[in-house]
């Protein structure tokens, strides 16, 4: 599916920039190995429920990963994070949903910055990538798989992980975690296959292995400012099992302060456009107001990195229209986002009600800042 091999491409670029702007950093390089095991999760229906008891998960998962341990404040920020990149598959093949595989990028961010004399750490984990090998709904040959419509999917895994060192150079690894491979409503079915795995592996240290610095760098002076951002949303959307694809998009507006390091919090406004109900509904007639809806949004940026940030949002619509399967009164937005400037960024991110997907959206987005309000250097809590 085209617009699914763009949702990748727009992935590897992200993680290329974010490469790019770590190579004149030191860092520590890793591969890890580690088997998974654990349950389908079932929505409750019947043929939910008989794809679950004919699926026995078990997947293996390869990763290559890099800690950032220059003593920069973002280092430091975030205790010394973990990047890279990785593949997993399941061992096995059904005929119900295949062999789902991915390629990933990821992100590990350590509870506790790691010491030297520590054998046993814990963290948390994300990874987004493209899942592929999946066998989707088919009214003649697979009619029961309501999970997936297409065999390419976007591909989520998030969770806790614990390291045990039994040396300098390997660890012990484990997690407890869930995965996620949707289409975001892109093609029908996508009510998406949920996994819930625990692994357990072993990684290695590459090359020189180079200690964590345990001292805190000087924080620089924080501008604490407001920042208006503008934002342009386009997607594709599949309403029913068989029909056509249709365009989605939108436009955002939102008022953002510069809370601390890590953060940007503020209020804003969304607005979508979802046309074609005359041809979703012939002989109907529909205004321009039945395909827009307006609603008002909570927004959170995330800063990952001094380019990478992930956004996060909560909003509530002022008038919505069903028809246009925005199924709740309020929906959630999850992304990432790269600043190509100052100014400008772009990333991709998806649009749920109530965590099922109502499309992925596709961002150019145009931050204007205020004048600085107050200046701060206040040591912010290593606790997120």
């Amino acid at each position: 599916m085209k617009f699914l091999r763009i949702f990748f491409l727009s992935l590897i670029t992200f993680f290329a920039m974010l490469s790019i702007s770590l190579a004149q950093e030191e860092f520590q390089k890793s591969i890890s190995l580690s088997l998974e095991s654990g349950p389908l999760i079932s929505n409750g229906k019947p043929w939910a429920d008989e794809i679950k008891n004919s699926v026995e998960y078990r997947g293996i998962d390869i990763k290559f990963s890099w800690r950032r341990i220059s003593n920069t404040p973002m280092n430091h920020l975030y205790r010394y994070p973990t990047f890279g990149g990785g593949f997993t598959s399941l061992l096995g093949d059904f005929p119900e949903i295949g062999r789902p595989q991915a390629v990933y990028g990821f992100f590990e961010m350590p509870f506790a910055i790691p010491n030297p004399n520590q054998k046993l750490s814990f963290g948390y984990f994300t990874q987004i990538g493209l899942g592929f090998n999946l066998t989707p709904y088919d009214s003649i040959n697979n009619p029961s798989n309501k999970y997936i419509g297409s065999s390419l999917n976007a591909y989520i895994h998030f969770g806790f992980n614990g390291e045990y060192k039994l040396s300098d150079r390997v660890l012990i690894t484990s997690s407890l975690s869930l995965k996620h491979y949707s289409n975001g409503a892109i093609k029908k079915p996508n009510a998406g296959i949920n996994l819930v795995p625990v692994s357990i592996g072993i990684k290695s240290y590459l090359g020189k292995i180079s200690p964590i610095p345990q001292t805190r760098p000087e924080y620089p002076v924080l501008d604490k400012r407001w920042f208006l951002n503008l934002a342009l949303y386009s997607g594709i959307k599949n309403y029913d099992i068989g029909g056509a694809d249709y365009f989605r998009g939108g436009v955002g507006i939102n008022y953002l302060w510069e809370a601390n390091y890590k953060f940007r919090l503020g209020l804003g406004l969304d607005f979508f456009y979802a046309p074609g109900m005359n041809k979703r509904y012939v002989g109907e007639e529909f205004s321009f107001k039945d395909q827009t809806s307006l609603a008002v949004v909570g927004s959170w940026e995330w800063k990952l990195t001094d380019k990478l940030f992930m956004p996060i949002g909560f909003g509530v619509y002022f008038y919505r229209n069903e028809l246009n399967q925005e199924s709740s009164g309020i929906y959630e937005r999850i992304g990432f986002r790269y600043r190509l400037s100052e100014q400008l960024s772009a990333g991709v991110q998806i649009k749920a009600h109530k965590a099922k997907a109502d499309f992925f959206e596709f961002t150019m987005g145009y931050t204007i800042p205020s004048r600085v309000r107050y200046q701060s250097s206040k040591w912010v809590s290593n606790s997120h």
